[in-house]
């Protein structure tokens, strides 16, 4: 039978053999694997973090105006050095004491939670690393399924190779979940304490840092007993790991906390319709993506002038009847570069989210009218030229029905009146005249020139603003007059960074000269006269129901049709447009719907710059200013009842005196009466 016992004692041992060579192969297959899979995460790079985050929009000064959150979740990034040091020692003590050890799995950690599992029957202890738990908070559903946890393991590697440990830290601790709806450990510490991150102290942090492991049943505000607990246990892991001392302990363990746990107030939302309007930009013309607005943790820095914005929603507020139905649109900017200061676009944004100021379109009125008559200072007209104030009817012929346009209330000089009178007065029948004369092209071609983009038609009428367009159009033409003739682009967003402050975008400002500064100055002392009652003696300039509320030099013009109501000017440093109706095309109560718009647009502008100095219009080379009767526009005497200087492109300025006044006695083409002056004014006459 000894040959039985060595063929048994054989084949024992080649099956020793054959289970060597298959364990063999085995670690030999596992080590290809590893080795794939390392040289796979190393090639495929860094996972992106793209952890969701807050965005938010600020002012013109950085105050933070609005959020665009995922969800109506507030998190908020914060870099690890912003933390307070105490709890990250705290993480680190109760979450991952080996994590600047390991390279992202703990294997005694995991040999020790095997062990324990095994004794109690049931899992009793967590052997996740901080980088383990980051991917599955970055990256996976939380199911237990072995598809996931090998996910997991792949994610955790990757982190490892592309990211060092305090990346991998800073963003775990930005993005744990800490019970309550808050995530990170910002808004946890703003939820908890009322404080920031930074400040935590090591109680408050040693409380925090134990939350995590059950958000609901560590929870400090729902079971204070439980928390206090796991806050002990935490306070003797940091003195383990030599990060406390015996005696901090105890004064930690000891320390009152006060839990102030208050969702934060849901502020009211500053300029509605203006973040709407970001939102678009961002949007259409930046072509950002829109998973990066919402959940991107951005910063946007706008034009908008938070005191300017506030100033403006209190007028609408007190001036409009609560009552009405009617709405309103307010738009204003700088002129010197096109930032818009406040927006306005209806009177409740919650009810009616349509933003009259930039989507709505409505007919102009007079306002249009320093187009034209900017058009006529370039082809031959001077602030002097007269033309007849009366009832006309113009006949359009092709068997169309005669144009008849009147004016306000039916008001006519029956005489003839300057250019300075009818821009004043807002006589409609000199601005058709003149547009007929011109040509009704060459208006539409003006409107262009001043940045209107709407339909147009060359008509008449167009002179009186029949053609609709928007508050935001008319507001940024105007703009060409309060800076001199240069052409700027709204502009709502300056610079846009990320959430590690590197800036995406930055806005850069342009400016064009196109208009010709002269007359854009000429233009503008011209509408400075819509103030000056004593302009005329047969009617009231159309601002003398506000011009007492003035208190520096500006230039505007209103407008007004049966269902609009406008007020458009400006000063060197602010343009303001206003508009009032009735979304329903409705007509406005002329007395008084009809005065809104001046009166917000007076009051607004006063408060805006209540804080900003007077600021005069700056006369461009080439421009004179004599004294002049309005009147006739002739050269001024001494005995004219009505006296304004007025400015002229150089060489078009009156040489003929007025003559009307019995005892006139002529005046200097400076408007200075030299037979009253000195011997210093007579050898320099410049001076005045």
């Amino acid at each position: 039978m000894s040959w039985l016992k060595h063929w048994k004692e054989y084949s024992r041992l080649q099956k020793v053999k054959l289970a060597g060579k298959l364990a063999a192969i085995l670690c030999a297959a596992m080590a290809v694997c590893l080795t794939g899979v390392l040289l796979l995460a190393k090639w495929m790079g860094p996972p992106p973090l793209l952890v969701p985050q807050t965005t938010v929009i600020h002012s013109n000064s950085g105050e933070e105006i609005g959020e665009i959150s995922n969800s109506g979740q507030k998190r908020t990034w914060v870099p690890l050095n912003k933390m307070s040091p105490a709890l990250i020692e705290a993480t680190l003590s109760i979450e991952d004491k080996n994590f600047y050890e390991h390279h992202g799995f703990d294997f005694k950690r995991i040999a020790a939670a095997l062990l324990a599992d095994l004794r109690a029957g049931a899992k009793v202890q967590g052997a996740s690393t901080i980088t383990q738990q980051f991917a599955r908070n970055l990256f996976l559903t939380h199911e237990k399924t072995w598809l996931r946890k090998g996910m997991e393991a792949f994610y955790t590697i990757r982190l490892e190779m592309n990211y060092s440990k305090n990346q991998i830290l800073e963003g775990y601790l930005n993005t744990i979940y800490y019970g309550h709806g808050t995530y990170g450990i910002q808004s946890a510490s703003a939820f908890y304490f009322g404080k920031d991150a930074s400040h935590l102290s090591i109680s408050e942090a040693a409380m925090l840092a134990g939350v995590p492991k059950g958000p609901g049943y560590y929870s400090p505000l729902y079971h204070e007993d439980r928390a206090k607990e796991r806050q002990a246990i935490i306070l003797k892991a940091m003195e383990n790991n030599r990060y406390l001392s015996k005696k901090e302990v105890q004064e930690a363990a000891a320390a009152p906390l006060t839990i102030v746990a208050e969702k934060e107030v849901q502020k009211p939302k500053i300029a509605p319709y203006f973040q709407a309007e970001v939102m678009k930009v961002l949007k259409k013309e930046l072509k950002m993506d829109p998973k990066q607005i919402e959940l991107g943790g951005l910063h946007i820095y706008t034009t908008l002038d938070v005191s300017m914005q506030k100033a403006a929603e209190k007028e609408i507020e007190e001036r409009i009847d609560p009552d009405s139905s009617i709405q309103t649109a307010l738009v204003s900017m700088d002129p010197r570069n096109g930032d818009v200061k406040a927006l306005v676009g209806g009177r409740n944004y919650a009810e009616s989210p349509f933003d009259r100021a930039i989507q709505a379109k409505r007919a102009p009125g007079s306002t249009f009218k320093p187009f034209l008559y900017y058009t006529a200072l370039k082809n031959g007209y001077t602030p002097s030229t007269a033309i007849k104030s009366e009832p006309t009817s113009f006949a359009m012929g092709d068997g169309q029905q005669d144009y008849e346009p009147k004016n306000y209330n039916n008001l006519y000089a029956y005489d003839f009146i300057t250019l300075s009178e009818a821009l004043a007065l807002s006589d409609n029948i000199y601005a058709v005249k003149t547009n007929l004369f011109l040509g009704p092209k060459k208006l539409v071609k003006a409107a262009r020139q001043f940045g209107i983009k709407s339909p147009l038609a060359s008509v008449p009428s167009l002179a009186l603003g029949t053609k609709n367009v928007s508050v935001m159009e008319m507001t940024n033409a105007y703009n060409l007059f309060a800076n001199g003739g240069k052409r700027v682009e709204p502009v709502f967003i300056k610079e846009i960074t990320d959430n590690k402050g590197r800036v995406l975008y930055e806005h850069h400002y342009k400016q064009k000269q196109v208009l010709d500064k002269k007359a854009a100055f000429v233009m503008t002392d011209l509408m400075k006269g819509m103030f000056d009652e004593k302009l005329n003696d047969y009617a009231k300039v159309t601002g003398a129901s506000i011009d007492q509320y003035l208190t520096r030099p500006a230039a505007g013009k209103s407008g007004s049709t049966p269902t609009d109501s406008w007020m458009v000017g400006f000063t060197p440093q602010l343009t303001t447009g206003v508009w009032i109706g009735y979304d329903q095309g409705k007509e406005i109560n002329r007395i008084n719907d009809g005065s809104y718009s001046k009166k917000i647009w007076v009051h607004y502008m006063e408060d805006a710059l209540k804080d900003e100095p007077a600021m005069a219009f700056k006369k461009p080379k080439g421009v004179v200013g004599v004294m002049v009767n309005p009147k006739n526009g002739k050269l001024a005497t001494k005995n004219c009842p009505i006296k304004r200087k007025t400015y002229y492109i150089k060489g078009t300025e009156p040489t003929e005196y007025c003559n009307e006044h019995a005892g006139d006695l002529p005046m200097g083409s400076d408007g200075l009466d030299h037979k009253r002056k000195g011997w210093f004014q007579k050898v320099f006459p410049w001076w005045h």
